[in-house]
């Protein structure tokens, strides 16, 4: 009965904390066997303990996912959180601001102090300090894009530039130009009338 209550303590703490594995029963690694240490409600366990199976142990993808109850897109999702930012990306994110709402003026300021201090340091690192200073997660991806969006927004608005109205052929001509085509109009003609029909012939009768 002890044994009972605790199991149920901590199958509502791991759902307190968003990690209760939904299908436990479909993990067939026998080091999640009952009671084993490893715990097959625990999502973060099975997750960590799948990724392990393929990289040191060469399982494929495929493989991992079957043994370890799950898709083949939570694999590669586990894959991606835990490469980016280690054992806590295989935590659920919690609800709370995202993307662009994260890295608010107080966050950007803090980021501007470190790089005045060094320049080098890269978007990967302003993200881990942030995460210490602020206790919250922020994507390299986003300080990115913060920073270029105020750099661009740092420039002004950009001027708009009118275009002129196109200038007709008569505007654009010289008075020079103006000139010599009046003095070509009031010019007579030089080609010789055209003969009437009939006028001009020598009658051979």
């Amino acid at each position: 009965m002890a044994k009972a209550a605790r199991r149920d303590a901590k199958a509502r703490a791991l759902a307190e904390q968003g990690v209760l594995n939904p299908a436990p029963d479909r993990v067939h690694d026998p080091r999640f066997h009952p009671g084993a240490f490893f715990d097959p409600r625990d999502l973060v366990q099975v997750k960590y303990e799948m990724l392990r199976h393929g990289r040191a142990e060469g399982a494929t993808v495929t493989e991992a996912a079957q043994v370890f109850g799950v898709s083949r897109p939570t694999y590669y999702q586990a894959q991606r959180a835990l490469a980016q930012e280690g054992l806590p990306g295989l935590l659920p994110k919690r609800p709370g601001p995202k993307g662009a709402h994260k890295v608010t003026d107080e966050v950007m300021a803090f980021i501007d102090t470190v790089l005045s201090e060094d320049p080098a340091v890269g978007s990967a690192e302003l993200s881990q300090r942030v995460r210490t200073r602020f206790g919250r997660s922020v994507h390299p991806r986003s300080i990115e894009r913060a920073r270029a969006r105020r750099k661009k927004n740092a420039g002004g608005p950009r001027e708009r530039v009118e275009s002129r109205p196109r200038v007709g052929r008569a505007l654009r001509a010289t008075p020079r130009s103006r000139d010599r085509r009046s003095s070509a109009r009031l010019r007579p003609s030089r080609t010789r009338p055209r003969a009437a029909p009939g006028r001009g012939r020598v009658d051979d009768r």
